[in-house]
């Protein structure tokens, strides 16, 4: 498991640097999503978009966990 992620000379939680990325993604994806049609069938959009961060943020720190350590640390 990663516990700390070196950036640029700071060191960080990973569950901080898994989580700023997943909201990066999410915040990409919102337009392409917005267009779909399964947009207008959902109950609250906003809980949709939630659920997706939460999934992302989970498989990139599932797949943090898959990948060799001296990857992400140093």
């Amino acid at each position: 498991m990663i516990e700390e992620v070196h950036l640029w000379g700071i060191y960080m939680p990973a569950a901080l640097a898994w989580g700023v990325l997943a909201a990066l993604l999410v915040y990409a994806l919102r337009p392409a999503l917005q267009r779909l049609p399964l947009e207008r069938l959902l109950w609250h959009p906003s809980l949709a978009e939630l659920a997706l961060f939460f999934l992302l943020w989970w498989g990139l720190g599932a797949l943090a966990d898959r990948l060799p350590a001296g990857w992400f640390t140093s």
